[in-house]
């Protein structure tokens, strides 16, 4: 089950990436960042905000907001759980 999460993680990630669609990271301690996702891995997302790269641990993250809605089809995440 955990693996799925993971999945849908990086499938919403990549495409807030792709799209270059901003995003505002809340964290736990009540800040709140906004910038664009520039990668990520298991446990970091680089977030560039006012030209400066951000490197955000995900267990400091409580949520992650889009700007505008992202779009995934069934088929990103079904070959996402394959991999």
């Amino acid at each position: 089950m955990a693996k799925s999460v993971n999945n849908l993680q990086d499938v919403f990630l990549n495409n807030a990436r792709k799209g270059k669609i901003p995003v505002s990271i809340h964290l736990v301690n009540g800040f709140q960042l906004k910038g664009l996702v520039r990668g990520f891995d298991s446990f970091t997302i680089i977030l560039e905000s006012e030209g400066k790269q951000i490197l955000v641990y995900k267990h400091s993250v409580t949520t992650v907001t889009p700007a505008k809605p992202i779009l995934y089809n069934q088929d990103e995440l079904n070959n996402n759980l394959n991999k």
